[in-house]
């Protein structure tokens, strides 16, 4: 049994991963799908009251900028996933990364190499931490800080006892309930902004000396003792020469809560084999998690909308294309009655492969008494369906032109660059 604590042993892990050109590369197209996200989300209603605290608050420093580039990146729900561990690395990691980077003059590898240490350290704990820990907290608020603090160690060159000290320190500052899904509140962003700002003040408080809990996580008054039932230690070092977790991370096709994915997947492919005027019936398989987080048959905004399965499945079965308007007050009204059609509920296999593997399936049945089906075991975007460079590409184009950004392609160019080792490029529009 090793004498480390599981916070020393998780950061010696993440050193002595090798770093590949491949690894730069993935890491760059999912900084631009992280930092296009922020860019959109300044143009919806949560990220203009963002925009305008920002306005008369003094935002300087790279932890309070940070906070509102995490707030704005999680506002669209295209922001990536890490099933495992049912964490959005990317809102958390890439702006505290981006935010100090840029602070330090720091160049392209570093910031993505980063990028690789925070994912690791966000999704690792992510995976220990159990199933009861998700039913009551948000598990990209509290295990955020992880990754984040874990990125600004490697930017600030922490040395390990620093290193240490300041996930400990990031890890007492995580909090973020789902509460917020019942009255449909903007929580959800403050989440991601809290993280990444926690791990930033954690790492640059290391830096000058201050001392964090070496045994935050497994200690007896620690966090998985405060907040985790059935936690899984073990899955912090689990697997330590497997590829990077980054690699294993999500890209979002759809803004809607991942958990609605493998079902729109499916209900589209149906849309091609059914009409939808002529359906009678629709029924949903999946996990317990979805269920519990997405089972809204009468979705009250456009929030809610997109934690509806029930709606997610009509807009997929009734439109070529699910976009931003597909939750709109005037979409809710178009297919609730097809909505009111679609019945959710827990099945096998998908409750025992979840969360390593989120799936689903849909079966309609029509008038004449036919019946379809279609199942997923992944959703696209997945990487065992991922989408292309070129797929993300476009995904990144839309989201900045959605953001009011005049030049998209230069700024994805620029972005890409930094697997070269480009300086970061300078956002087109501030989001301080």
């Amino acid at each position: 049994m090793s004498e480390l604590t599981l916070t020393q042993q998780l950061t010696e892990l993440i050193a002595a991963k090798p770093i590949t050109p491949i690894d730069l590369e993935h890491a760059a197209l999912l900084a631009l799908d992280t930092m296009a996200n922020a860019l959109a989300g300044r143009a919806t209603e949560p990220g203009a009251i963002l925009l305008r605290w920002a306005g008369e608050t003094a935002v300087g420093d790279a932890a309070r900028r940070s906070f509102l580039w995490g707030a704005l990146t999680h506002i669209l729900e295209t922001d990536d996933l890490h099933r495992a561990s049912v964490v959005h690395p990317g809102c958390v990691v890439v702006p505290a990364a981006w935010a100090v980077a840029e602070r330090q003059g720091i160049r392209g590898h570093a910031m993505l190499k980063a990028m690789l240490w925070g994912y690791e350290a966000a999704t690792r704990v992510g995976m220990a931490v159990g199933p009861s820990h998700y039913r009551i907290w948000h598990n990209t608020a509290t295990c955020g800080p992880y990754g984040s603090a874990m990125a600004v160690a490697a930017l600030l060159h922490l040395d390990q006892p620093a290193t240490v000290h300041a996930l400990g320190n990031a890890g007492t500052q995580s909090s973020g309930l789902w509460q917020f899904l019942e009255a449909g509140t903007m929580t959800k962003h403050l989440h991601a902004g809290r993280a990444a700002e926690a791990g930033v003040l954690a790492a640059d408080l290391a830096h000058f000396g201050f001392t964090g809990p070496p045994a935050i996580l497994e200690g007896a008054k620690g966090w998985f003792t405060a907040t985790c039932p059935d936690a899984d230690p073990e899955a912090i070092t689990r697997d330590p020469d497997g590829p990077w977790q980054l690699l294993r991370t999500s890209i979002k096709p759809w803004p809607s809560c991942r958990h609605t994915h493998p079902a729109i997947d499916a209900a589209l492919e149906l849309r091609h084999r059914v009409v939808a005027g002529t359906v009678e019936r629709v029924e949903v398989e999946t996990y317990p998690a979805a269920m519990e987080v997405c089972d809204r048959p009468a979705p009250r905004s456009d929030y809610e909308a997109k934690f509806s399965l029930q709606h997610c499945v009509a807009v997929a079965l009734a439109r070529e294309v699910v976009d931003f308007t597909a939750f709109t007050e005037r979409a809710r009204v178009e297919f609730a009655e097809l909505r009111d059609r679609v019945s959710v509920r827990v099945a096998e296999p998908y409750t025992s492969t979840y969360p390593a593997a989120w799936g689903s399936a849909v079966t309609v049945k029509v008038r004449d008494g036919e019946r379809f089906t279609v199942r997923r075991d992944h959703a696209k975007g997945d990487p065992e369906a991922a989408v292309s460079p070129v797929e993300l590409i476009a995904k990144a184009r839309m989201l900045m032109t959605y953001g009011g950004v005049r030049e998209p392609d230069r700024l994805i160019d620029a972005i890409l660059a930094l697997s070269d080792d480009s300086l970061l490029p300078e956002l087109p529009c501030k989001i301080e």
